[in-house]
Formats: C-alpha cells, structure tokens, sequence
C-alpha cells in the first residue's frame, strides 16, 4: 500500500517479475464472441458475459503495461470452453476477498458485500466507518504492505481472491502468493484518466461478487448525476482561473492537462492555467515558473496535502504572495479524514465523481448549486 500512497501523496499536489504464465500481451485476443463487452468509459477494463461464465480482461494494470490479464469468472454448473482454460479461473460469487487499495473499498460496500473482505495491507488508511467497524471487530485482518505483504498472514486467510495492484511488473509478492495456491486478480481502476472511466471498475468488483445488475444500477446512477451535472457547469457563464498542487521538496507537482484532476476542472467549466500541457501525468516546475503564471489566478484547489492557510505559511511564506491566498480562495481536499488519519478523498473520489464535480461547481460556481455542501473539499481558513 505505502508505494500507491507515495505515489498519492506525490499525485495529491496535482488536485488533488512475472506473475504467471497466465499473462498475456495487448496484442492477444479471447475469442469473446457472442458475448459484448459491457465497458463504455474504463479503457483498462473489459467484460464479456456468457452463459455460465464471464470473461474478464485487465488490459491496464499499472502505466505503460506491456501485458494484460485475463480472467474467467465461473458461476455455480457453468461450463468453461477448453479453449480459455489457460486463464485464471475464479468460482463466482466469491466468498471471501483481500483488497489492497482503499479505492476498492467503496465499491464493496456500494455492493453490500464488505463482509466478505477478510484482509488490507496498513488498515489505518481505510476510513469508511462501515469498514472500519469490521476492522475494529477483528474481522478484517492486517496483512503487511502493499509492497511487502505478509505471505504467511495471506496464505494462512486462503482468501478466495486477493484484487492486487501494482506500479510496475515488479510482483514477486504476488508471484509467490501463487505459487502456494492463490488467486491474484489485478485492478487497474487507479491508471483510468476519465472521472467515468474510474468509477466504472465497480463493475470489477459486481462480476466477482455476482452483482452485475447491481453494479450496473450504481453505476448508471453515478454517470446520469455526473451528466446532469455537467450540463449545469456548462450553462454557468464565468470561467474562474484555476491552479493546483504545491511544493513537493524543490519542485511543484502539478496536474498535466489531460490527467484526471485537469479534467474534473474542465468539466467545470474552470480555466485551468495549464489545460494546454501534453500528458496524464504530471509537470514539475519551480516555484518561479508557478508563481509567474498562476500568482493572479481566482482558486487554488488541491494545495498538496495542507489544511490551513496557517500551515502552508509557515512551510513557505511566499505562498502568501498568491491572490487566490490573500483572497482566502484555497480549497483542499486534506482535511477531511477518516479515524485513523486517512484522506476520504483518496478512498471515495474515484468510485464518485459525480460528487466530485459538484464540489468544484460549489466553489467555482456557487451560484449554480447555491444549497449543496461540500462532500471532499474544505475551503482553508
């Protein structure tokens, strides 16, 4: 878990070995016929249903993936063709489960099986009350770090399905959890760029636990509120001026015009001072080129990980030197944790960007959603 959170915390200042031989390239198709990929907004992330099975294809594991995964997800009687049994086959609904990113925790309790996650790396990170209960009644036990797992912890759980993430195609944690038997099925939800495109890997999670239709309602329901939404940034008819991220030792990190963060901004309806940079990643200036640019802008949203004015001053004064500073226009999305310090923001954003959006409406645009309060986002005193 702590490699994704110092990847976070890096990513927070912009707005916010082989496994097995069950590894395949892009370039290797499943003869998915007649079944039809139920994806639309996920680019990592395909699902085909048949009679009896489900075909599940994770073409985007982590950043740059030269190689996919591919899944069967069997249903009680079901028959598998010769011809995909090669794949990692999973029995469905599963009935116990390892998870080892906070974003996947909303998405088992939208579905209503949080009860069968039986271990998290680093616990404290998860802040949902309804999971942290569990935790607190011994339910959910701790299993190490993302990087480091507890192998012996996992082994002796024998979940029915560890849903692991990675950075890179360094996993010989995973290789070794295999080898002794386990099943590692991999989410690539945190390398989607499209606020849909993240929330639709609930998906993911309703073809595990035998709650597509489920899955589907939820996530119908998130798209249909991210597009209403949209429509009224898109009749609001000003267009505030918008910067991001901090100083991260010597450098400011900030969001790259067609990453996630930038595209939340765009929706909108806010002009993002660098919506022309190249990329999903992000840009690393000092603090002179941000400064020059952004020094008269309306908002700073997502200042890193500070939760007052007061502290951002005292780790650097110049900071002060911002209009969207004097005029108390700093919003963050750090001060809302769970109880053990974890940023909600973190957990939850992904699986609703719809309440996303309308935070950054609420502070951009106040007057077009004048009775909404701020789910993830704090204005800084």
């Amino acid at each position: 878990m702590m490699r994704k959170i110092a990847l976070l915390l890096l990513l927070s200042a912009m707005v916010f070995t082989t496994v097995s031989c069950k590894k395949e390239t892009e370039k290797t198709a499943v003869n998915t016929t007649p079944g039809e990929n139920t994806i639309k907004h996920a680019k990592g992330l395909s699902i085909y249903n048949y009679d009896g099975y489900s075909v599940v294809k994770v073409t985007n594991p982590w950043p740059e993936a030269k190689e996919g995964f591919t899944y069967i997800l069997q249903e009680k009687n079901g028959k598998v063709p010769d011809s995909l049994q090669k794949y990692t086959t999973i029995s469905v609904p599963v009935q116990s489960v390892v998870v080892t990113s906070t974003t996947h925790v909303p998405s088992l309790e939208l579905l209503g099986v949080e009860s069968k996650l039986i271990g998290f790396p680093n616990t404290d990170y998860i802040s949902s009350e309804k999971t942290r209960a569990l935790i607190e009644a011994k339910k959910v036990k701790e299993v190490g770090k993302n990087e480091n797992l507890n192998t012996e912890v996992l082994i002796d759980l024998a979940p029915e399905v560890i849903v692991g993430f990675s950075i890179d195609n360094n996993n010989k944690t995973y290789a070794t959890l295999e080898k002794a038997g386990l099943k590692i099925v991999y989410n690539g939800d945190w390398t989607e760029q499209t606020p849909l495109g993240k929330a639709e890997w609930i998906k993911f999670f309703g073809a595990l636990f035998g709650k597509k239709k489920e899955a589907d309602a939820l996530f119908s329901s998130i798209e249909q509120n991210y597009t209403k939404t949209l429509a009224i940034a898109q009749n609001t008819t000003k267009k505030p001026t918008v910067f991001s991220g901090a100083m991260y030792q010597d450098t400011w990190y900030l969001p790259q015009g067609d990453s996630w963060a930038a595209l939340f901004l765009k929706d909108a309806n806010a002009d993002y001072l660098w919506k022309d940079s190249k990329g999903t990643g992000s840009i690393s200036l000092s603090f002179e080129a941000v400064f020059d640019k952004a020094q008269k802008a309306d908002f700073w949203i997502g200042p890193g990980q500070f939760t007052s004015i007061q502290e951002m001053l005292a780790v650097n004064p110049h900071y002060g030197q911002f209009d969207a500073v004097k005029n108390k226009n700093v919003y963050s999305f750090a001060v809302k944790k769970g109880k053990k310090g974890g940023i909600i923001y973190f957990e939850l954003a992904p699986t609703r960007p719809d309440l996303v959006l309308k935070d950054m409406i609420r502070i951009l645009h106040p007057e077009a959603l004048p009775d909404y309060q701020l789910h993830f986002f704090q204005k800084l005193e």
